[in-house]
């Protein structure tokens, strides 16, 4: 039997994207390296051009990048698969990415990519179409963060409601104004069940929505409010274990799928389209639908990038009775999400059996 390949996992600084590709990684069975790498302080949350190289890193955090060169990376995300493929130019062309995500660019120079369903990609030989991210929440770290906030949530009024707030991002906006809405809608929900309500922000909640939350909390709720400075007093995983219930913004699939794959019930805030016409024109060119190979065309000559539509899996978990709209009487989910991560296991391991050097364990 030939030897495992050489594998790296190659991820950033965002905690969702990094479980994903662990997930993925850790399924394929062989050893593997991980090479973690982070942004400088003006590409945290700009955008960097997209390009093979490492320009955009800060390298005195990031792991080396550094010989000997992989057989096999799994990256995610624009500034990890970057640094990717400045990797895979450094190898000759031997080193083999599998990306979890929508390319960029250069979508023929991946071997294979992982693209859940909120990416819109036509159909192409080295594409796999999921129906939800790889995403799942780690019952080991549920259950002991279970144990840690037992006490602490013990004297609530039940049902407790976690409700998981994300933030504003495009094309979608949650201001002050689309805070108070959700604010309403719970104490709705508040006075027709009774029970507590736990509302925790993320990293990415403004402040303005905050303020508005801190302000206008419903009688009897709780908020914690996300602080970089103190990771270890986060309540999110301890309400995963604990809460009888979650309403979270539709903004996270991260919450939203790692809750679904609890099979607990969730109810689903939806955010309305920003204000501003290129909010509006990417929520329009998000449901448009032009021809395949027209799309390739355009993101091959970098025209046209392929598209995302975030509420393509709000619409999947409802569908399939993972989720109900907030205002819905809350159920609990009759099945588990589908595995599709044999799947995709099977074919990275052909692919690196192809190859001609390594075969599957």
């Amino acid at each position: 039997m030939a030897a495992a390949p050489r594998v790296w996992l190659l991820i950033g600084d965002k905690l969702g994207d990094n479980a994903q590709a662990r997930a993925l990684v850790d399924a394929l069975g062989w050893p593997y390296e991980v090479r973690q790498v982070f942004p400088k302080p003006e590409w945290v949350l700009g955008k960097p051009k997209f390009e093979p190289g490492l320009d955009h890193l800060d390298l005195a955090r990031s792991a080396p990048l550094e010989p000997p060169w992989p057989d096999l990376i799994v990256t995610i995300g624009r500034r990890p698969s970057m640094a990717a493929l400045w990797v895979q130019d450094q190898s000759g062309g031997r080193a083999r990415i599998v990306l979890l995500g929508r390319p960029k660019r250069w979508a023929e120079r991946f071997a294979l990519i992982v693209a859940p369903s909120q990416f819109q990609i036509p159909p192409r030989d080295n594409l796999i179409q999921l129906d939800l991210p790889l995403l799942r929440a780690d019952p080991e770290a549920v259950a002991a963060a279970g144990a840690i906030w037992r006490e602490r949530l013990a004297g609530l009024p039940r049902p407790l409601t976690a409700v998981l707030i994300g933030g504003q991002t495009k094309p979608y906006r949650f201001d002050e104004e689309v805070a108070r809405d959700l604010l309403g809608k719970l104490d709705a929900l508040r006075a027709r069940d009774g029970g507590t309500l736990y509302l925790t922000t993320s990293r990415r909640t403004r402040p303005e929505a905050v303020s508005a939350f801190e302000r206008d909390l419903p009688p009897g709720a709780v908020l914690h409010r996300w602080s970089a400075d103190a990771p270890e007093d986060n309540p999110y995983l301890g309400l995963l274990a604990l809460a009888d219930r979650f309403v979270v913004t539709a903004d996270s699939i991260s919450m939203m799928v790692e809750v679904a794959s609890l099979r607990r019930p969730l109810a689903i805030f939806e955010l309305p389209i920003g204000r501003d016409l290129m909010d509006r024109m990417r929520a329009t060119m998000a449901r448009a639908s032009l021809p395949d190979g027209l799309v390739h065309l355009l993101h091959r000559l970098g025209i046209l990038g392929y598209g995302r539509d975030l509420g393509e899996v709000r619409r999947r978990l409802v569908e399939t009775g993972l989720a109900v709209p907030l205002g819905q009487p809350f159920s609990q989910p009759g099945s588990a999400i589908h595995d599709e991560l044999a799947g995709v296991v099977e074919r990275i391991r052909a692919i690196c059996a192809e190859s001609g050097r390594h075969a599957a364990p």
